[in-house]
């Protein structure tokens, strides 16, 4: 069964890891990464523009399909090997939260909409995931995007089928 997750990560990190077909959550640990299954949606939530920077992006700025098997340790440093996840990765425009919040289910009528967001990998909603997909995913007001529930060996990994109104 298909599940939908929410990964926190910089913007300035994930555009790399948009580059490079893979993720990295909180700060490297394999479990999160584990967790997924091959076919799994996830969004990604940029709270800052860089890593331990102060300016605030406060957007989905990712949306991506689970495609590797397995998680891997990647040497980024001699001290730093983080666990990746390689993941195919869709065209989006950034999706700032603000207005999101009362449509989200795990920020609706939550004055502390943010505190969710510091765990740095939780699953959402099917509903949820499709909200933010329909909102990132360009050309979404011309057809419906259902996510994809099933996935077989060979088949299209693709985010969406799309389908007519």
């Amino acid at each position: 069964m298909t599940k939908y997750w929410c990964g926190v990560v910089s913007r300035e990190h994930i555009k790399f890891g948009e580059q490079g077909g893979f993720c990295q959550v909180c700060h490297g640990k394999r479990a999160p990464l584990a967790r997924m299954a091959v076919g799994d949606g996830i969004v990604f939530y940029s709270p800052v523009l860089q890593f331990k920077g102060k300016e605030k992006c406060q957007s989905f700025t990712a949306i991506a399909t689970v495609v590797g098997e397995e998680t891997y340790q990647f040497q980024m440093s001699p001290s730093f090997v983080p666990y990746r996840r390689d993941v195919a990765y869709q065209p989006c425009v950034d999706a700032p939260i603000h207005p999101l919040l009362d449509q989200l289910s795990f920020t609706a009528g939550n004055s502390n909409w943010g505190y969710k967001f510091r765990f740095g990998h939780f699953e959402i909603t099917p509903d949820d995931f499709l909200l933010l997909a329909t909102t990132m995913l360009p050309n979404s007001a011309q057809t419906v995007l259902t996510p994809v529930h099933s996935m077989s060996v060979g088949q299209n990994l693709d985010l969406f089928t799309e389908q007519s109104e």
